[in-house]
């Protein structure tokens, strides 16, 4: 059946990502493929007796349509979450968004129109990538070094380039690098985006889970004019499957996201949104966070240390302060999809890295996530890994 489809199809292509993971659905993989937080730390049994106590307090209105901009209680609390990166928001400045995902189609839609520039970091998230892609962009990537995205770069493309809608940065503990920005480019950053009238997109699912170093306020911090808008989610720190997130801008601009939001689903899921309310009330949800931190550092400095015993020495990659991931530059004949491959026959699973530059190459590269597996099957895994990358060698 031969249906007519929209133009805008052909740019949008299956997750990569989300098709690896369909593989590693056996038990036997040991899979470093997807962002996903440790299932034995969610508060399950916290989450029981809260389910249960808002049903009965407010059942009918939790089961009932809300408001667009979200549950007033939880958008109090995002207020504070704000707080924690340097941000003074008002309840006035947050929409609740069903995942942060939702956020950068949003930001797709509201901005972007076919041919557009917008410019990301090299390499950004394949997700935002493909979110981004549906609008019929043109991408430039902008050079990254361990400090971040570079500013010298970055004003160089903007003097060469009129029609840049946003910029769409990853500042802490970037996925799939893992690195992180320095103070000195997050000031810049706001002043060219104030000298060539662009917007930011700051998405930061990961900056609360630092395990080590100094804390860095968010770019939005910064903004002196309105142009930063932040994306966080409550997927990296809370629960991922209740698809809690929040869009953080000026009102003016926040509007644009509200309009966006009625047009898509008409509002966030009213019960989630009173659970999470109703746990950060009654339970301490820095606690649980400082819980992921100590889990997460431990697997991450795991993993790290085996990659150093178990990979040629010409290998490189990231030792990231935070987040979920690592990255790993191979030598530049050896293909990261061809290494997939060879490592999914020993029942290992990682994502490429070629995804995550929106204009292709780079195929010498992949992401690893250490959040997920259990310490005792990270180091079989990034043996056999080892052994996978040194017969390709």
């Amino acid at each position: 059946m031969g249906l007519n489809y929209a133009k805008r199809m052909d740019n949008i292509k299956a997750s990569e990502i989300r098709e690896l993971l369909k593989l590693t659905e056996k038990p036997e993989v040991i899979s470093f493929a997807g962002g996903l937080p440790a299932p034995e730390l969610f508060p399950v049994e916290e989450m029981k007796k809260i389910s249960v106590e808002v049903l009965d307090e407010q059942g009918t209105k939790a089961l009932q349509y809300g408001p667009t901009e979200g549950y007033k209680p939880l958008r109090e609390q995002i207020t504070k979450r704000m707080a924690k990166v340097g941000v003074d928001a008002k309840v006035e400045n947050i929409l609740v968004i069903s995942g942060s995902q939702q956020g950068l189609d949003f930001s797709g839609k509201i901005f972007v129109n076919p041919g557009d520039v917008v410019l990301c970091e090299s390499p950004s998230y394949l997700g935002a990538i493909n979110a981004f892609k549906a609008y019929e962009p043109k991408f430039i990537e902008v050079p990254t070094d361990e400090h971040g995205m570079v500013m010298e770069d970055l004003e160089e493309i903007l003097k060469n380039n009129d029609n840049v809608k946003f910029v769409y940065v990853i500042p802490d503990f970037q996925n799939p690098s893992g690195r992180t920005w320095s103070e000195e480019r997050r000031k810049r950053i706001v002043e060219l985006a104030n000298q060539y009238n662009i917007a930011i997109i700051e998405d930061n699912p990961y900056g609360e889970l630092r395990y080590e170093g100094e804390f860095l306020p968010a770019i939005k911090h910064y903004d002196t004019e309105g142009r930063v808008i932040f994306l966080g989610t409550f997927s990296k720190i809370f629960c991922p499957g209740l698809r809690l997130g929040w869009v953080c801008a000026e009102e003016g601009v926040l509007n644009k996201y509200i309009l966006a939001k009625q047009g898509s689903d008409l509002q966030a899921s009213t019960i989630s949104q009173m659970q999470v309310a109703r746990f950060m009330e009654d339970y301490d949800i820095e606690a649980h966070i400082e819980k992921l931190r100590s889990v997460y550092k431990k697997r991450k400095d795991l993993m790290i240390n085996t990659m150093k015993e178990e990979f040629p020495a010409e290998v490189k990659f990231t030792n990231p302060e935070g987040g979920l991931f690592t990255w790993v530059i191979l030598p530049e004949h050896i293909n990261a999809r061809e290494l997939a491959v060879k490592a999914l026959e020993k029942n290992v699973a990682f994502v490429p890295g070629g995804s995550f530059f929106p204009n292709g190459g780079n195929e010498n590269t992949f992401r690893l996530n250490y959040s997920n597996m259990s310490e005792e099957k990270i180091v079989e895994g990034i043996k056999r890994l080892g052994k996978a990358i040194k017969d390709m060698m």
